[in-house]
């Protein structure tokens, strides 16, 4: 290969032996390393790589002798600039520290408040993921997130203290093993007291914005258990909920695929979804707690307390909280094989011990 040119003009070199029969491409790749396939693509397209006088693309062959005409080398691009993290307020380390819940080396819980979004997107920009800043201590790494909640959710959210931790919660969170309860004030009351949802959930087409829908067809599987804990009359029922897979807004979309839509969520419910009275239109939707192993061994399992309109709405419906907090099932439940042998070998267990009972009761009668 040979260059007539000087820096800093249109250059021109000449095919060798060795390189005849190769691409065009190849050839870029073998003698001028520094243009990249997306650059050589970018000349061809407007004309400015020519082999003898003729426009030329990277999939042309050429030959031996040929001359090949390369615009000037272009200077390499300036890095990016990594944007500078704004500067917190008081007010703001203030807010994001009365959230934290619980504290050790490995992680952070926040009571998240209903209404600040997780993390930014378009026309967010007040979320939890920007003020994590606020929980840095003696310089240490930034906070990570690993697990969302909706911004009109509220309740327990766990925040990873080093990247060791974010690896290892993050692991857990796809693996489905962390526990999460959530609570849910829903519209009328279910028939079933206490059962599972299997529904799968996909993207609702045409709707605008992010909305999900049961979708048999090809929605991803979708399970969550649910226990009624009191109910108002016909008119309301206290919910406790545990999800078994991850999907968006699944909470939602199940009790609103089974009649009884959680309360505030218009989305979801539309008009039904909201209660005359003193009830709030915020959602009744909060993440009361999360039971996960620690990277240092033992468990986080930490409680978080609702916010203020769904206390009131407790309140105003007559609801007990101590009636509430309910003994995690420790069955696994799940859609493993050995999740199901699990769920069947409890439900068998759960039968012989209600016929014992009952063959006891017919004893002493």
């Amino acid at each position: 290969m040979t260059n007539s040119a000087g820096s800093g003009e249109v250059r021109q070199f000449t095919v060798s032996t060795e390189d005849d029969g190769i691409r065009l491409d190849r050839w870029f790749k073998r003698n001028l390393p520094d243009a990249t396939f997306n650059i050589v693509s970018r000349w061809a397209r407007t004309g400015q790589l020519r082999i003898e006088g003729k426009r030329a693309a990277p999939g042309d062959r050429v030959e031996a002798g040929q001359i090949i005409r390369v615009p000037p080398a272009e200077a390499p691009a300036a890095p990016k600039a990594v944007p500078e993290r704004q500067q917190l307020s008081a007010d703001e380390i203030s807010f994001v520290n009365d959230m934290v819940i619980y504290r050790d080396a490995a992680a952070i819980v926040v009571n998240k408040p209903p209404g600040l979004a997780t993390q930014g997107g378009t026309k967010t920009t007040v979320h939890l993921d920007g003020l994590l800043d606020g929980l840095v201590e003696d310089g240490g790494p930034r906070p990570k997130l690993v697990h969302r909640l909706d911004k009109d959710t509220s309740g327990a959210l766990l925040v990873a203290r080093t990247p060791r931790a974010a690896a290892f919660f993050s692991k857990l969170f796809s693996g489905r093993t962390a526990r999460k309860v959530y609570w849910a004030l829903v519209v009328g009351v279910p028939d079933i007291k206490d059962g599972f949802i299997d529904l799968p959930i996909g993207k609702q087409f045409g709707t605008g914005g992010e909305k999900m829908c049961v979708d048999e067809e090809q929605g991803l599987p979708s399970r969550t258990r649910y226990r009624v804990v009191e109910r108002a009359g016909n008119r309301a029922a206290w919910v406790e909920l545990q999800p078994q897979t991850g999907r968006t807004h699944q909470l939602r979309v199940h009790m609103a695929a089974i009649g009884h839509p959680i309360v505030g969520d218009g989305k979801y419910g539309g008009q039904e979804a909201y209660l005359t009275g003193a009830i709030s239109r915020k959602l009744h939707l909060h993440a009361r707690r999360l039971r996960i192993d620690h990277p240092d061994n033992g468990q986080i399992d930490v409680t978080a307390e609702l916010p203020t309109h769904f206390s009131e709405s407790m309140s105003y419906l007559d609801f007990e909280l101590a009636a509430g907090d309910l003994p995690l099932d420790e069955v696994k439940f799940g859609d493993t094989p050995e999740g199901k042998r699990k769920a069947a070998s409890a439900a068998a267990k759960a039968r012989r011990k209600e016929r014992k009972g009952e063959r006891r009761s017919r004893g002493r009668s």
